[in-house]
């Protein structure tokens, strides 16, 4: 797909210049010193020869076809390079001039020329604004982000050029070996979409990692990514995540749905692995670029120290990892190797005169204990440590088949140690809390690998009642629907909603209420009210009609008062419900990646806590009840401490019914049910209050 891109076997440097620092003078340096087979063809027309090559003044004077040409020139003489490297036979082009779309309204408009050009002549194009690319295993550096770095199996994308050089440098400290590096600009063509596809089926790529500001197809990107993680571990830092960037929201879903929601349901469908900084992005990439994967998330640490050991399982508690001890026969066996004072728990503590032969015992007990899927090894600098032999120890004696990270803590004392890890590819961290969270991390890729086929079922509804609906409001212009309607679109789709009626007298208030039956609850109904409670358009357990009758006449004064030019389209009277505990489900629908889905526990837990938990639709029923799973408050609806759980299934079953309303209804902006009322198992959820919010169409209103 990328073919001319990442093994050419004749580059065009336009722009070659004689002058070192200069950026087409540290490209073409780069690709000669990379060891670049292919022909490589400087181009400026100021000089014959530059870094013992000749130099041509344009490609028509050269005479023959390129693969790939890499345009170094001013940012006026771009189109003029790019028309003649497509007349030159190129197939690919990296542009790494900038000042186009990243400086304004001029420079977008000529990136928008260039792009075109591009596409018209079938010719695919990295940048503009980018450092280059490089691809170890076809000796390829056309870049000018320092020499080749080592050669390996991590693929790295970035946005930015600057942390390209980072992670070379980065790389070349911890000797890790990049199979390619691709900056990627201003994404005028090329994009990541494309480099997920094309690293996906890259035989020399085990690790992508990425380092994206922003994604230029939200879906494109989900299907992508899945493609790519379903192959081999992505790991993505992406930045931009603060509330600066949080659009306006009118649903409480809305509001709660950051600016960074839609980007962690995203890379939670598609099994990308995310880091929050640049630490973790290293951290996890190394993991999973030297380490097989975990079978489980079954943790078991050897230590030399008992407050190390303790961090560690502290740490792997809190990130859902299963902290297990040996089979006990393989705890006997152990024992009689080690110390009598040795703990041979979990961690192993070898005590602090460990020499190395005794982590090799905990070692291979550890390798050969089937309900142990990872482990991890810690080391403090003691007097009697020899940090060196008994990494080398360690090293020797790795069965592969299960993941091994190491902690070795200190700074001078454990240097010796360190190297030896880094030269024999065994991950090594300067802290239990890092290492388990790379572990954490392979985890839980691996739990993504080994989940069961996506099925979404699909519920028999009334969708043609929801069309009706909806269609009405769009032609009327009237785009929050109310409790009333919402509820009417609600039931259409299987929701259990109480028997109420919308009143606009005390007459027709009282005469409902009797049929219903008391106690009532009372809510104002208005397009204009979105917060009902505190305009004072909530009356609960009225239990007579007198009560229904001043209840009534006091909501319209109080609302007359505090909202005179609302639109009051009456009183919605309903039944009173049954206790029971309330969550939130709902849906806001990201421009980027379409309707994200929304759970969380009413009350404090939202309004406080702000735990809630989001998931791209269409969602299957594991992924429905793996949204309960992934709430701080997950605990409360099991049941704890003599209270009695709620039914999760239901709830499961009321988020795949608004996933799949979502999805058949684009129309639909944002929808809230808040509360939503959930009992024991067996019982049916009920729906307290809710509002939908459609997206304005202005064509269709200017019909009416």
């Amino acid at each position: 797909m990328l073919e001319s891109l990442f093994t050419p076997k004749s580059v065009a440097v336009i722009g070659a210049s004689k002058t070192p620092g200069k950026v087409g003078h540290d490209i073409l340096a780069n690709l000669i010193q990379g060891g670049f087979s292919g022909t490589i063809v400087p181009v400026n027309p100021t000089t014959d020869r530059v870094l013992d090559l000749p130099c041509y003044e344009n490609l028509q004077s050269y005479g023959s076809p390129i693969d790939l040409s890499v345009i170094v020139v001013p940012k006026a003489s771009v189109e003029a390079a790019l028309k003649s490297s497509m007349d030159a036979g190129a197939k690919a082009v990296i542009v790494i001039t900038a000042g186009f779309k990243e400086t304004g309204l001029a420079g977008a408009q000529q990136e928008k020329r260039i792009v075109e050009m591009c596409k018209n002549r079938g010719v695919r194009m990295l940048g503009p604004n980018c450092l280059g690319l490089i691809n170890t295993a076809h000796k390829l550096n056309v870049s000018f982000g320092g020499r080749m770095p080592a050669s390996g199996n991590i693929s790295i994308i970035s946005q930015s050029g600057a942390l390209c050089t980072a992670i070379i440098d980065l790389a070349s400290m911890r000797r890790l070996g990049l199979a390619k590096v691709i900056s990627v600009g201003n994404k005028g063509d090329i994009s990541e979409v494309d480099l997920l596809l094309a690293l996906a089926v890259d035989e020399h790529t085990r690790v992508i990692a990425g380092y994206l500001e922003d994604i230029s197809s939200g879906d494109e990107f989900v299907k992508a990514a899945e493609v790519a993680s379903a192959a081999k571990p992505v790991v993505i830092l992406k930045s931009g995540t603060t509330a600066a960037g949080q659009r306006a929201a009118s649903s409480h879903t809305g509001v709660l749905a950051g600016v960074d929601s839609a980007y962690g349901a995203a890379f939670k469908r598609s099994g990308v692995v995310r880091a929050d900084t640049f630490e973790a992005l290293f951290d996890y990439t190394t993991a999973f670029a030297l380490q097989p994967l975990p079978k489980g998330n079954r943790l078991l640490i050897i230590t030399n120290a008992g407050g190390p050991g303790t961090m560690a399982a502290d740490a792997a508690e809190k990130a859902g990892l299963q902290v297990v001890s040996l089979a006990s026969n393989l705890s006997v066996a152990l024992k009689a190797k080690l110390p009598a004072a040795a703990s041979i728990g979990n961690p192993i503590d070898v005590l602090g005169d460990a020499d190395p032969e005794r982590y090799v015992a905990a070692l291979l007990a550890a390798q050969s204990d089937d309900a142990v899927d990872a482990i991890l090894i810690l080391l403090t600098p003691q007097a009697m440590t020899k940090p060196a032999e008994t990494a080398r120890a360690i090293a020797a004696n790795l069965s592969g088949h299960k993941p091994v990270l190491a902690a070795f803590m200190g700074g001078q004392g454990v240097i010796p140690g360190h190297e030896e890890l880094v030269a024999a590819g065994l991950p090594d961290y300067p802290s239990p809390e890092r290492a388990v969270g790379a572990l954490k991390a392979m985890c839980e890729y691996a739990a993504w690998r080994q989940r069961p086929p996506r099925i979404v079922t699909r519920f028999r509804v009334n969708r043609r009642r929801v069309e009706r609906i909806i269609t009405r409001r769009l032609q009327s212009c009237r785009y929050q629907l109310g409790e009333v309607k919402a509820k009417d679109i609600l039931q259409a789709y299987d929701f259990r909603i109480p028997e109420g009626y919308l009143v606009t007298s005390t007459e027709e208030a009282m005469e409902a209420a009797e049929r219903i039956g008391f106690p009532v609850a009372m809510k104002i109904v208005s397009p204009d009210i979105i917060h009902k409670t505190d305009m004072g358009g909530v009356r609960l357990n009225v239990s007579n009609k007198a009560g229904v009758r001043d209840a009534y006449d006091l909501m319209m004064l109080r609302i007359g008062q505090l909202a005179p030019k609302a639109v009051i389209e009456g009183v919605y009277l309903e039944k009173m419900l049954d206790r029971g505990l309330e969550v939130i489900i709902g849906m806001t629908r990201d421009p980027q990646f379409g309707p994200m889905l929304m759970f969380g526990l009413g009350g404090i837990f939202v309004e406080v806590m702000k735990d809630v938990t989001f998931y791209l639709a269409p969602i299957t029923g594991d992924e429905a009840i793996q949204m309960l799973k992934s709430t701080r408050s997950y605990e409360i609806l099991m049941g704890k401490r003599g209270q009695k759980g709620v039914d999760l299934a239901a709830i499961a079953n009321g988020l795949q019914r608004i996933s799949q309303l979502t999805t058949d209804f684009p129309q639909i902006a944002e929808l809230d049910i808040n509360p939503y009322i959930v009992g024991e198992v067996g019982t049916v959820p009920i729906v307290a209050d809710a509002r939908i919010t459609l997206k304005p169409t202005d064509a269709l209103c200017r019909l009416f």
